[in-house]
Formats: structure tokens, C-alpha cells, sequence
């Protein structure tokens, strides 16, 4: 029955959207990384993994649509929300480093890649300013990103959520946020931006001709915008 509801669950959204299209642009083929955790939000008090790998150029201003979307659960159960974002993190680096290698046999060598946290206590254990004590479940990630920043395949830094495009595949989100956030993931011709500035107007609702209905909802994530024409 699970897989038969998911099977319904897809044709239906096929059958509204039949045409959803995805933008990918020409860059300097550098792997960038948005990673994101949402803690106690599966059954038996599991915690969810997001990531959004995607291409970019050295700077880090022409996103472009996903290599890699990451949506998986995490087996073990988190003690806090800072340990479910280290988890988070561990994924999605473990996913970019396969990443990393397909580029640089394809003649594109990758700087470390820039991974971006909305968790403070997560992104300073893995850059070495902040102190931790906790599980050796904990431990074994903690170490396994330190050593790959120290290597210098890695740079993990901290930015707000409202920024995280990975925030979008963690939560159950209700049909309007869908509906707001949806020209940020796919082209909708006319409502998609065709800068990161309009992405932001989008998300926050200052796009006057088309207003977030989750403003002030505490939801307004993902105003990185690929997927308009530009």
C-alpha cells in the first residue's frame, strides 16, 4: 500500500504539472552544497536530511538547477538539533566527494567545496572553533568533516535559512508554501526571477505581483533562484 500511495501520489502531481522544466545554466562547473536538518520530524523520533548540490562559478552567484538532491532520513535517532545538522552535513559531504571526483576526471578541478550550514553550533565543530562532547556516533561524524576541512576539501560555513535551498526537502510544508516556493525549484514562465534579488522579493513577499501567502510564517526559505530565465 506505501508504494502504491507514493505511485498515485506522483501521477497525480505529473497530472497538474505535466510540464515542469528545470534550468540548467553554463558556469564554471564548481560544485557548491546547501545542507539542512530537520530535527524529530519522522516516525520513531528520526530526524530528516536535506541537501542541494548544484553547479556554479568561482564566485557563487550564477546557481543554477540540482546535480544532486538529497531527501533521505537519518537512521539514527538525533539527540538534539545540532547533532541532527552534523548528520545533515556528513551526508551531503560523503555525496560531494563522489561529486568532486566525476568533475576533476572530467577535467574540471574542484577548490574545497563550499558547504553552506543554518546551524551556528554544527558549522563551528567542523571548522575547529567550537569545542564538543558528546556520543561516539557524533564523534565519528565530527572527526570524518574536520579531517576533510583540514584537507581542504571542504569550506563549511554559516548563513541564514531564508537562504538554505535545501530547507525545501526536509519539512512537510502545506500546499500554499508549495505553491509560493515552487518557481525558486521549477520554471513557471512569467513568475520565475531572473536574479537572486527577485528570488528574495518572491520568498519574502515584496514580488507585488506575486505575493508569498506564508509571509511571516516563519517559512520563507530557498531565495536562492535558479530556475528563472536570465
Amino acid at each position: 500500500m506505501p508504494t502504491l500511495a507514493a505511485t498515485v501520489h506522483l501521477l497525480n502531481y505529473a497530472h497538474t504539472f505535466p510540464n515542469a522544466t528545470t534550468i540548467y545554466r553554463a558556469s564554471d562547473m564548481i560544485l557548491r552544497v546547501d545542507s539542512d536538518a530537520a530535527y524529530l520530524v519522522a516516525p520513531e523520533a528520526r530526524s530528516r536530511a536535506g541537501g542541494y548540490h548544484y553547479l556554479s562559478d568561482k564566485a557563487g552567484a550564477a546557481p543554477s538547477g540540482p546535480v544532486l538532491v538529497l531527501a533521505k532520513v537519518i537512521k539514527n535517532v538525533m539527540a538534539s538539533a545540532a547533532e541532527a545538522e552534523l548528520g545533515a552535513l556528513s551526508m551531503n559531504a560523503q555525496e560531494a566527494v563522489g561529486l568532486r571526483n566525476c568533475l576533476g576526471a572530467m577535467g574540471h578541478p574542484q577548490p574545497p567545496t563550499s558547504i553552506k550550514a543554518d546551524n551556528g553550533t554544527a558549522q563551528g565543530t567542523t571548522s575547529n572553533t567550537m569545542g564538543q562532547k558528546r556520543s561516539k556516533a557524533i564523534d565519528m561524524r565530527f572527526h570524518w568533516l574536520r579531517d576533510r576541512v583540514k584537507q581542504n576539501q571542504f569550506h563549511i560555513y554559516w548563513e541564514s535559512g531564508e537562504t538554505n535551498f535545501a530547507d525545501y526537502y526536509t519539512k512537510h510544508h502545506p500546499i500554499t508554501y508549495h505553491r509560493a516556493h515552487r518557481p525558486t525549484h521549477t520554471h513557471v514562465g512569467g513568475v520565475s526571477p531572473s536574479s537572486l534579488q527577485g528570488c528574495v522579493d518572491l520568498m519574502t513577499g515584496k514580488n507585488t505581483d506575486n505575493p508569498n501567502p506564508n509571509r511571516g510564517l516563519g517559512s520563507t526559505r530557498g531565495t536562492r533562484c535558479p530556475l528563472g530565465k536570465g
